[in-house]
């Protein structure tokens, strides 16, 4: 994919574009919702000391069970490994305003120098009389702003069963303890009251040229200790909290090789 340049950022690099996959999938069910929650690291072998460039992925999957729906997802709150780095100086930051609505050739047209990831969204719409009928799209990711803070802007378009388009906002804010950074989404805002969220997915990754040294969006180390090759670790984790004040918990563990 050609980017555009845009002042100081001159984008290079191409980043590889997927969904979680969930063959490691942590399932976990409460009451009438059961979720899927899965997530990788890539590469897998990482500096000992130091930084190299990543792609992250989580994603889940929502469904009910004995054939009734899920109770409406409201909240995602994703925590991801402290050895991970989130850098966005100099890479240009994407308006809501410029990207909705739009169709996704617009979207990149608008704001293709802010991309960050890829993913994609599902959800089933309940109409009275009728019924429930699938919606679902890729999804770009934009680097953001909200309040201030660094965020990504979810960009999704579907087709099917009419064209819609809508934005995702992920807030992004530092953590402490075991894990270094927290995305939160709330979805009141992109499903209507008969709107259920039933998957969503995103792939972050980016390299990017600035002032003329090489930049990654996201970069981690492997903390293995001297001597030992290989690292165990608290990956993510993920809070999935529903209508009725319903929730789920779920956490990851990965391993990565240590380099050097």
């Amino acid at each position: 994919m050609s980017l555009r340049r845009k002042g100081a950022v001159v984008v290079t690099a191409v980043f590889c574009v997927g969904v979680a996959t969930f063959a490691q999938a942590d399932v976990i069910q409460r009451g009438n919702a059961r979720v899927k929650f899965d997530g990788e690291l890539l590469p897998q072998t990482l500096p000992r000391n130091g930084t190299a460039p990543v792609q992250v992925s989580v994603g889940a999957k929502i469904s009910g069970v004995a054939g009734k729906p899920a109770p409406q997802l409201r909240q995602i709150e994703i925590s991801i490994n402290r050895n991970g780095h989130l850098n966005t100086a100099g890479l240009p930051v994407c308006t809501a305003e410029e990207i909705q609505p739009s169709t996704t050739e617009d979207a990149l047209r608008a704001c293709g120098d802010s991309l960050v990831g890829v993913g994609y969204f599902s959800a089933k719409v309940l109409v009275k009389g009728q019924t429930q009928f699938p919606s679902a799209g890729k999804m770009y990711a934009f680097n953001a702003r909200i309040n201030g803070r660094p965020a990504i802007l979810g960009h999704v378009y579907g087709l099917d069963p009419v064209p819609t388009s809508f934005t995702i906002p992920f807030e992004l804010r530092p953590a402490t303890g075991t894990y270094g950074l927290i995305l939160t989404t709330n979805f009141p805002g992109v499903t209507s009251e008969n709107g259920y969220v039933t998957g969503l997915s995103l792939r972050l990754g980016r390299q990017f040229s600035y002032r003329g040294k090489r930049q990654s969006y996201l970069s981690a180390g492997c903390p293995a200790p001297k001597g030992v090759p290989k690292a165990l670790f608290r990956f993510a984790h993920a809070n999935f909290k529903f209508t009725g004040g319903k929730t789920i918990d779920s956490t990851l563990t990965r391993s990565c090789n240590a380099r050097g």
